[in-house]
């Protein structure tokens, strides 16, 4: 009996500790912020320019960010994303619509108390949800409790209400959602958006996997503004400053 409460603290202290790690390495992962002067920063920076110059002929108002599969980096890509934008100046909203797997708040160090499930069941406003981060004009919705049925509130009108009533508030509104080929929450998303940008990661993901998640998402006629190559290594010493 001893024996069997002994394996159990230390599967317990196992949890414990796996997400402490967990939390520390999504923490990091604001590089734009703890290293705004770093390679990988001007990357995003570069990042942000070729998006307002892929939508020179209109106001990119809304973002939504994906990939075909889990741990290609769509949500590091959408944090430091809305990192530079805010350090451009304008008033950014960061949604993790990841209902499922939701990392926002780890990554930014907040509660997920409550969030964007509340404020699509009617608990909530949007104004009385959102958190303000240490990055100035940088605010997050968190997920907010795991709902039962994210599909259908991400269907729902009262998504299509409050991506709309976001884009009043806010100069840029970036929405982090799940891979396209997991569930359908990006293809239903994708309508309520200005561009879809869609991440994949050098040596995992595969040329079939992108261009089923391309096809998936023009089904939906999404307007794709782009792929972001993410975890390309450079060996040449020569392209460091263009990391």
């Amino acid at each position: 009996m001893n024996q069997a409460i002994k394996i159990v603290q230390e599967r317990v202290v196992h949890l414990a500790r796996k997400s402490t790690v967990k939390r520390a390495q999504q923490h990091r992962s604001l590089i734009t912020h703890e290293q705004p002067k770093s390679p990988i920063s001007e990357q995003f920076r570069t990042l942000r320019t070729n998006l307002q110059f892929s939508a020179v002929d209109q106001d990119l108002k809304s973002i939504v960010v994906t990939s075909s599969h889990p741990a290609e980096g769509k949500s590091l890509t959408a944090s430091n994303l809305a990192v530079t934008f805010a350090q451009q100046g304008k008033k950014v909203l960061l949604v993790d619509s990841d209902m499922r797997k939701p990392t926002a708040h780890y990554t930014f160090r907040m509660s997920n108390t409550m969030g964007l499930s509340n404020v699509l069941v009617g608990d909530f406003s949007l104004e009385n949800v959102v958190q303000k981060t240490k990055v100035e004009n940088l605010e997050i919705l968190t997920c907010g409790p795991v709902p039962p049925n994210p599909a259908e509130l991400i269907g729902s009108k009262s998504f299509s209400q409050l991506a709309e009533h976001a884009n009043k508030l806010y100069d840029l509104v970036i929405f982090d959602t799940p891979p396209v080929l997991a569930v359908t929450d990006s293809q239903v998303l994708s309508q309520y958006v200005d561009g879809v940008l869609l991440v994949v990661r050098s040596k995992v993901t595969d040329k079939n996997t992108s261009a089923r998640a391309k096809n998936l998402l023009e089904q939906t006629h999404a307007n794709i503004l782009g792929v972001v190559l993410n975890d390309r290594e450079t060996k040449s010493s020569n392209l460091y400053y263009y990391y």
